[in-house]
């Protein structure tokens, strides 16, 4: 029985963890050869692969089927995870298996990175497996005893959780730096052990946890409006034919502001909810462990947190969130709940908004906000904006007539369409950041803008052609009534702003960390 099963299929069985070893040859950051790595991580990586054949093994019935599957599946995420480190600088990782639903959801926000000849190529080298399979090879139940099958299949999943079992107990360390971890122990055992270490609690602790509401302060500072801009930097220092005014109202609220700065955020090019969850929570990456990459996953909806929004909540502010897009996206509405929001404000709510590009727009969103602004009488609001106008991919929209003469003082040279049609964004975003500043003015009492960039924008084009830029975005933090005293500048991370900003509202005493970054001269205005 065994010899016959042997003969059947130990030549896909071995010679498919051989080729599933090469298909990693082709990561880019490219992976230290697999003889090097440590043994733990070899293990891993050949027990994995004989559980998912086994597993492959009992519905098709056929080896090499199964294995050309199993590889083309590789060849993807392989694939996949080249796209992402291309326009993210991060290769891909265990917790980005969620994104494959979500592309189906929201194909616009993820397949355009993946590009046209890589989806095709690994469609190929799938339909290819399939048809080779299906006419070339007889399925082993027409060859081999039903009993004699079933056995070898079962011996071949034991030795793959027998492998992964030893792996464990190895356990091979992560950093947490995906690349580094990606380069130490290649691409299977990476995923492996991110997916182990997202099962291990994380114990974390709030900087909010310990202050006490003050409904005094609420009292005195009514509104309070944070803005987390898509993709929002200061581009201008790219290449100086950029036109100043492009930020015009940013520069000015800006110059009136009680703190500004650089902010380093958790995120490059995507993954706003790092940033999200950092400047909410107050909590850094490395406090994290594994749940840096998508704290939303696990972390944020089965850990009791006390958020810079639950405190608010406890000293009396309603507490919104409005984002012009699926509340279930990054399961915001399950998650929102567990970190203190009253409401929430989605796409549902704005039927008939106007739009700039594929996204409701900066303006609209801001006439939403002002609305609630103006209809916050009885209580003090708080309200946190998530936009979307200028989320992309950029290289799917077209620069515009006059826009090229809009934003740049010459035009650019070629390679800058994606840093045009981000410019047009831009400047919307900039109006938003005046549309807001005005509303507070006008309305009675103290109010507060806080506004912030996510992460910059993916432009893979631009940052080839005139340099990347370091990631950094920029912030400010305005009070109504505060221009009388000179802008102080400070440079943080985005887990502190939020400590910042109930300092300068005067409930947080404590300094926040300081974060080392160049300087930065701000142009006049």
């Amino acid at each position: 029985m065994a010899e016959s099963f042997c003969s059947a299929a130990a030549g896909a069985a071995v010679g498919g963890a051989a080729v599933s070893l090469l298909i990693e040859r082709f990561l880019r950051p490219f992976p230290t050869d697999f003889w090097r790595r440590p043994l733990a991580a070899l293990v891993i990586h050949l027990g994995l692969w004989f559980l998912l054949f086994s597993c492959l093994l009992l519905v098709l019935q056929r080896p090499f089927f199964a294995a050309g599957a199993l590889l083309a599946g590789l060849l993807f995420v392989v694939l996949v995870s080249n796209a992402k480190f291309a326009s993210l600088r991060e290769p891909f990782i265990f917790q980005d298996f969620e994104y494959f639903s979500d592309a189906l959801k929201h194909p616009r926000l993820y397949l355009p990175f993946l590009g046209a000849g890589r989806a095709g190529l690994a469609v190929l080298a799938f339909a290819g497996a399939v048809a080779a399979g299906l006419a070339v090879e007889e399925p082993l139940s027409g060859r081999l005893p039903v009993a004699d099958f079933l056995v070898g299949a079962a011996i071949l999943a034991l030795l793959g959780l027998s492998l992964l079992w030893l792996g464990a107990r190895c356990r091979p360390a992560v950093s947490f730096d995906a690349t580094a971890d990606l380069q130490r122990l290649g691409l299977v055992a990476t995923m492996w052990r991110y997916g182990e270490e997202e099962l291990v609690d994380c114990a974390v602790v709030s900087p909010y946890r310990d202050l006490t509401p003050e409904r005094s302060m609420a009292e005195r500072n009514r509104r309070l409006v944070v803005v987390q801009s898509e993709s929002f930097f200061d581009p201008r220092h790219l290449i100086p034919e950029i036109r100043r005014d492009v930020l015009r109202g940013f520069d000015a609220v800006r110059a009136d502001a009680v703190v500004s700065g650089q902010l380093a955020v958790a995120a490059w090019g995507a993954n706003t909810v790092r940033t999200e969850f950092a400047f909410l929570s107050g909590l850094a990456a490395g406090s994290l462990a594994v749940h840096r990459f998508n704290p939303y996953r696990r972390l944020a909806r089965r850990t009791e947190l006390t958020t810079l929004v639950s405190f608010l909540k406890s000293c009396g502010y309603r507490t919104v969130c409005v984002h012009p897009y699926a509340a279930s996206f990054y399961a915001r509405d399950k998650v929102y709940p567990h970190l203190g929001f009253d409401e929430f404000v989605d796409i549902r709510s704005f039927d008939g908004a106007a739009r700039s590009g594929p996204y409701v727009s900066d303006l609209a969103v801001a006439e939403r906000v002002a609305g609630l602004l103006r209809g916050s009488l009885e209580q003090p609001l708080f309200v946190f904006v998530i936009t979307m106008e200028n989320h992309g991919p950029l290289h799917l929209e077209t620069v515009l007539p006059g826009d090229c003469e809009r934003y740049y003082s010459t035009p650019p040279g070629v390679g800058c369409a994606e840093l045009t049609v981000y410019l047009r964004h831009l400047a919307n975003a900039d109006r938003m950041a005046g549309r807001l500043r005005d509303e507070l003015e006008a309305l009675p009492g103290t109010g507060w803008l806080c506004w912030f960039g996510d992460h910059v924008p993916i432009m893979p084009e631009v940052y080839r052609r005139l340099g990347t830029p370091a990631g950094h975005t920029d912030y400010f933090v305005w009070r109504k009534g505060g221009q009388n005293s000179p802008t102080r500048r400070r440079d943080l991370s985005v887990s502190d702003l939020g400590c910042l900003l109930l300092q300068e509202m005067g409930v947080c005493s404590s300094a926040t960390s300081h974060v080392d970054m160049p300087d930065k001269e701000y142009p006049p205005a």
